[in-house]
């Protein structure tokens, strides 16, 4: 099996994959957030993510293997990107080059980011791609940009 990294569209199936990988207490700690139970998690994906035309969002794959996810969405004036990837694949470049893959299909720019500061994984992950650091959000987040 290849380690090549791509996107495809998000399959029904993937959803099962991404909420065991919400479910995981280290990414949920690193990423400072409560995972879900399983209705509000689908609900979440079947109505706010797969269900609104004005959010982009790719199933990351490395070997065929569903690795995780990469989403962008319009939120109070901004577009936003996060993306979520299973601990099976942190720390090989799988996050880096998902991204930017997925930046190869969203033109819309300013794009922001807000991971948590001391996230530094996906700090790094953001500035390899081109990310910038505007300032702290809010004392536990930060905020970058990708202007071009």
């Amino acid at each position: 099996m290849t380690n090549e990294v791509r996107l495809r569209a998000v399959e029904q199936a993937d959803l099962e994959v991404f909420f065991e990988q919400e479910q995981d207490p280290v990414a949920a700690g690193r990423a400072a957030f409560t995972p879900r139970d399983r209705e509000r998690f689908m609900k979440h994906w079947e109505t706010r993510v797969l269900g609104d035309p004005a959010v982009t969002v790719r199933t990351v794959l490395v070997g065929g293997r569903v690795a995780g996810n990469v989403v962008a969405w319009p939120q109070d004036g901004r577009h936003w990107v996060g993306y979520w990837y299973g601990r099976d694949f942190w720390g090989g470049g799988v996050g880096s080059r998902g991204l930017a893959l997925f930046l190869g299909e969203m033109p819309v720019r300013p794009l922001y980011a807000d991971p948590v500061e001391t996230n530094v994984g996906s700090v790094r992950v953001l500035e390899k791609c081109g990310f910038r650091l505007l300032s702290e959000k809010d004392g536990e987040h930060v905020l970058l940009v990708l202007d071009e």
